[in-house]
């Protein structure tokens, strides 16, 4: 990856990839996950948190090897009876899974599916494989005449022949406990000191035990990420699957192709999501809502029957029949209540907009809190900032706020008070008032 970032906690859709590999793992109903890594991975065992076991790998010595470190952790016979317990579980594990932390895309069906085939086989091990994904790189697996798999060759050891079988060993695998645990200590390393798993596949078929194989109904479900090249290969599938859930759910995803879901985002029936447009972290739009085109949403929550069209939302808040856009802004702390409407051009940052209030044009709200049924003319400005610390303005129900008003903070406009076009307001404003000039200043209002 050419990364300072550990490869496992590179992102992709709204998670680390390992978060991904961690769900599928959880979801498919596994009881008890180790998580190896080597001893400079702290910071992995710092994400993965307390609910996983960590062991180290204290050399990179093969697949085989994290497989015997992990050993102690699963309190098999093998390793008690060697003192290596550390007492993680008083229960021996009767099948393990297999997997590598660079498989994003694997999904817990997959893996439900994997194992009932293992249980189903009584087989001592099963391979997960896949046929039409891009082979490069990966295993082959090599069945005789009868379909039954005997021997999983890597590609850098495959004759010509065999480079060209289609079908891939994903390096995912469920062994039945007691049969792994002895072939691992027999495991011989390799030329390079390494120890494979996949030498364990060719030691059950010589010593007549039971292999089995099942493949993925998606090829991509094995894919592994080595390269930020294929980071990005694995997105792009990422997020046409959460795509086609959505729309499987109800909601209209006018074009995929377009659109960029982060898998921790929730999205109601009958939403349309218009092109062009990005839903990030946990954002949460309700029902029957527009979003987009063109807006950028994170970290919001949306309820139903709201409109987003062309502007950024970060860490808002939208009530009911909300209209934002476009080409707004809001900042994290805004808070917009049912049936509020902003306009072009208008940022809101720290404040809450009352009900029916409607800023339509050219404004900056920050640090506020602002009535129902209030208008808020073209150009207004809460001077928020005095150089040293930020400073609010409140502004009652029902007020008339006329363009180009500068309100400067701390400053409190009443009910049904309104400001002149222009008008820069330092002093607190009484209800049913209305001021006007620089500095604003108290005026009768003109008979009706």
């Amino acid at each position: 990856m050419k990364s300072r970032l550990p490869k496992v906690l590179h992102p992709l859709c709204g998670l680390h990839m390992l978060d991904h590999v961690l769900n599928a793992v959880q979801q498919s109903g596994i009881k008890r996950t180790v998580l190896v890594t080597p001893p400079s991975s702290r910071r992995i065992q710092r994400h993965a948190g307390g609910a996983i076991l960590n062991a180290e790998q204290p050399k990179p010595l093969g697949t085989g090897h994290a497989v015997l470190c992990a050993m102690p952790f699963l309190e098999s016979p093998t390793a008690q009876s060697r003192g290596m317990s550390n007492g993680a579980s008083k229960d021996a594990a009767e099948h393990v899974l297999v997997l590598a932390g660079d498989v994003p895309l694997l999904r817990p069906e997959t893996l439900r599916a994997l194992m009932a085939r293992h249980l189903e086989a009584q087989a001592d091990v099963t391979v997960l494989t896949a046929v039409g994904m891009p082979p490069d790189g990966l295993g082959r697996v090599v069945r005789d005449a009868s379909g039954s798999v005997t021997r999983i060759v890597e590609e850098r050891h495959a004759r010509y022949a065999q480079e060209r079988i289609e079908e891939i060993n994903s390096g995912i695998y469920c062994f039945r406990a007691a049969a792994l645990w002895p072939r691992l200590t027999e495991l011989t390393p390799s030329p390079t000191g390494e120890l494979y798993l996949t030498d364990v596949v060719d030691m059950t078929v010589r010593s007549g035990g039971r292999v089995a194989a099942y493949t993925a109904p998606d090829p991509w479900d094995a894919f592994g990420v080595n390269t930020r090249r294929q980071l990005v290969q694995a997105a792009a599938i990422m997020r046409r699957r959460i795509c086609e859930h959505w729309l499987d759910q109800g909601v209209t995803v006018v074009d995929p192709a377009s659109t960029f879901l982060d898998a921790t985002v929730v999205i109601g029936r009958d939403t349309v999501i218009q092109p062009n447009t990005c839903l990030y972290g946990a954002t949460r739009v309700g029902r029957d809502c527009v979003v987009g085109p063109g807006a950028v949403v994170v970290d919001t929550t949306i309820a139903d029957r709201c409109e987003v069209q062309g502007s950024v939302l970060e860490g808002a808040v939208l009530e009911r029949r909300a209209r934002v856009g476009p080409f707004c802004h809001l900042r994290p702390g805004a808070h917009l209540m049912e049936d509020v409407h902003l306009g072009n051009f208008v940022e809101v940052k720290e404040s809450t907009v009352g009900k029916g209030t409607a800023a339509s044009h050219f404004s900056y709200l920050g640090d506020a809190t602002i009535g129902k049924n209030v208008n808020i003319g073209a150009g207004t400005i809460t001077c928020n900032y005095d150089g040293k610390q930020k400073l609010r303005t409140t502004i009652g129900d029902n007020a008339f706020i006329g363009s180009d008003t500068l309100l400067v903070a701390p400053i409190s406009v009443g009910n049904r008070s309104s400001t002149g076009a222009g008008s820069v307001v330092t002093r607190d404003v009484p209800d049913d008032t209305l001021v006007v000039g620089v500095p604003a200043k108290p005026r009768q209002r003109p008979n009706p």
